[in-house]
Protein backbone atom coordinates (compact mmCIF):
# COMPACT_ATOMS: atom_id res chain seq x y z
CA UNK A 1 0.00 0.00 0.00
CA UNK A 2 1.69 3.08 -1.09
CA UNK A 3 0.27 6.79 -0.59
CA UNK A 4 2.59 9.27 -3.72
CA UNK A 5 2.31 11.64 -6.34
CA UNK A 6 3.26 10.86 -9.63
CA UNK A 7 6.60 11.59 -11.04
CA UNK A 8 5.66 11.53 -15.06
CA UNK A 9 2.66 11.25 -16.99
CA UNK A 10 1.14 7.09 -17.35
CA UNK A 11 3.12 5.34 -20.14
CA UNK A 12 0.84 3.26 -22.23
CA UNK A 13 1.38 -0.12 -24.17
CA UNK A 14 -0.72 -1.73 -26.11
CA UNK A 15 -0.27 -5.38 -27.10
CA UNK A 16 -1.31 -7.27 -30.09
CA UNK A 17 -4.64 -9.45 -28.51
CA UNK A 18 -5.70 -6.14 -27.08
CA UNK A 19 -4.57 -5.79 -23.95
CA UNK A 20 -2.36 -3.12 -22.13
CA UNK A 21 -0.15 -2.11 -19.43
CA UNK A 22 0.49 1.72 -17.90
CA UNK A 23 3.83 2.64 -16.09
CA UNK A 24 4.50 5.49 -13.75
CA UNK A 25 6.65 6.49 -11.21
CA UNK A 26 5.08 7.40 -7.82
CA UNK A 27 6.87 9.35 -5.55
CA UNK A 28 6.69 8.73 -1.51
CA UNK A 29 8.02 11.09 1.26
CA UNK A 30 9.24 10.17 4.82
CA UNK A 31 9.35 14.02 6.76
CA UNK A 32 10.88 13.74 10.16
CA UNK A 33 12.83 15.60 13.01
CA UNK A 34 16.47 15.47 13.56
CA UNK A 35 16.93 15.25 16.95
CA UNK A 36 20.18 16.65 16.98
CA UNK A 37 19.79 19.39 14.67
CA UNK A 38 16.10 20.34 14.97
CA UNK A 39 16.28 20.55 11.06
CA UNK A 40 13.13 18.64 9.30
CA UNK A 41 14.34 16.11 6.85
CA UNK A 42 12.56 14.72 4.14
CA UNK A 43 13.17 11.13 2.20
CA UNK A 44 11.71 10.72 -0.98
CA UNK A 45 11.39 7.27 -2.69
CA UNK A 46 10.67 6.22 -6.47
CA UNK A 47 8.75 3.05 -7.23
CA UNK A 48 8.15 1.89 -10.28
CA UNK A 49 3.85 1.06 -10.54
CA UNK A 50 2.36 -0.84 -13.16
CA UNK A 51 -1.56 -1.28 -13.98
CA UNK A 52 -2.90 -3.24 -16.77
CA UNK A 53 -6.14 -3.12 -18.73
CA UNK A 54 -8.98 -1.25 -17.98
CA UNK A 55 -6.78 -0.14 -15.41
CA UNK A 56 -4.41 0.96 -16.91
CA UNK A 57 -7.00 3.30 -19.18
CA UNK A 58 -8.77 5.06 -16.53
CA UNK A 59 -5.42 6.27 -14.97
CA UNK A 60 -3.75 7.45 -18.22
CA UNK A 61 -7.36 9.27 -18.61
CA UNK A 62 -7.46 10.59 -15.16
CA UNK A 63 -3.81 10.91 -13.81
CA UNK A 64 -1.10 13.22 -14.76
CA UNK A 65 2.00 14.15 -13.47
CA UNK A 66 1.91 15.23 -9.55
CA UNK A 67 -1.38 13.42 -8.84
CA UNK A 68 -1.92 12.23 -5.47
CA UNK A 69 -3.07 8.66 -5.83
CA UNK A 70 -3.45 5.61 -3.31
CA UNK A 71 -2.25 2.20 -4.94
CA UNK A 72 -2.50 -0.73 -3.39
CA UNK A 73 -1.15 -4.23 -4.97
CA UNK A 74 1.93 -6.72 -4.77
CA UNK A 75 5.88 -6.67 -5.49
CA UNK A 76 7.39 -8.27 -8.55
CA UNK A 77 10.84 -8.32 -9.38
CA UNK A 78 11.94 -9.27 -12.89
CA UNK A 79 15.22 -9.17 -15.29
CA UNK A 80 16.01 -8.26 -18.50
CA UNK A 81 19.16 -7.87 -20.62
CA UNK A 82 20.07 -4.31 -21.74
CA UNK A 83 21.40 -3.30 -25.06
CA UNK A 84 24.60 -3.42 -23.60
CA UNK A 85 24.20 -6.90 -22.71
CA UNK A 86 24.24 -6.37 -18.85
CA UNK A 87 21.63 -7.70 -16.55
CA UNK A 88 19.65 -5.30 -15.41
CA UNK A 89 16.74 -5.63 -12.37
CA UNK A 90 13.94 -3.94 -11.58
CA UNK A 91 11.14 -4.26 -8.85
CA UNK A 92 7.86 -2.94 -9.65
CA UNK A 93 3.82 -2.62 -7.68
CA UNK A 94 1.48 -4.32 -10.13
CA UNK A 95 -1.49 -2.56 -8.67
CA UNK A 96 -4.27 -4.35 -7.84
CA UNK A 97 -6.65 -1.43 -6.66
CA UNK A 98 -6.09 2.59 -6.75
CA UNK A 99 -7.93 5.72 -5.63
CA UNK A 100 -7.21 8.73 -6.51
CA UNK A 101 -6.42 11.40 -3.73
CA UNK A 102 -6.14 14.67 -6.32
CA UNK A 103 -9.53 16.30 -7.05
CA UNK A 104 -9.42 17.46 -10.78
CA UNK A 105 -10.39 21.39 -11.89
CA UNK A 106 -13.35 20.16 -13.17
CA UNK A 107 -14.10 19.04 -9.68
CA UNK A 108 -12.84 22.30 -7.90
CA UNK A 109 -14.92 24.41 -10.66
CA UNK A 110 -18.13 22.37 -9.55
CA UNK A 111 -17.50 22.85 -6.01
CA UNK A 112 -16.68 26.68 -5.88
CA UNK A 113 -20.23 27.69 -6.80
CA UNK A 114 -21.74 25.47 -4.16
CA UNK A 115 -19.65 27.00 -1.54
CA UNK A 116 -20.63 30.78 -2.70
CA UNK A 117 -24.25 30.60 -2.64
CA UNK A 118 -24.19 29.15 0.97
CA UNK A 119 -21.85 31.83 1.96
CA UNK A 120 -24.35 34.42 0.76
CA UNK A 121 -27.81 33.07 1.87
CA UNK A 122 -28.21 33.15 5.08
CA UNK A 123 -30.75 30.25 5.50
CA UNK A 124 -28.46 28.01 4.44
CA UNK A 125 -25.62 28.85 6.76
CA UNK A 126 -28.19 28.66 9.90
CA UNK A 127 -29.29 24.97 8.70
CA UNK A 128 -26.21 23.52 8.77
CA UNK A 129 -24.94 24.09 12.28
CA UNK A 130 -28.25 22.87 13.52
CA UNK A 131 -27.42 19.47 11.23
CA UNK A 132 -24.42 19.32 13.07
CA UNK A 133 -25.47 19.64 16.73
CA UNK A 134 -27.94 16.88 16.38
CA UNK A 135 -25.00 14.55 14.80
CA UNK A 136 -23.42 15.42 17.97
CA UNK A 137 -25.89 14.32 20.33
CA UNK A 138 -26.59 11.04 18.68
CA UNK A 139 -23.08 9.96 18.44
CA UNK A 140 -22.04 7.86 21.08
CA UNK A 141 -18.22 7.81 20.38
CA UNK A 142 -16.23 9.07 22.60
CA UNK A 143 -13.77 11.07 19.86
Amino acid sequence: MLIGHLGDEVKMHYFEGGGCIGRFPLATNETYTNKQTGEKVTNTDWHNVVVRNKAAEICEKYLSKGDKVYVEGRLKNRQWQGEDGNTRYTTEVHVQDFTFLTNKNEAGASMQPVQTPQSSAPSNTSQTPAAVVETEDDDDLPF
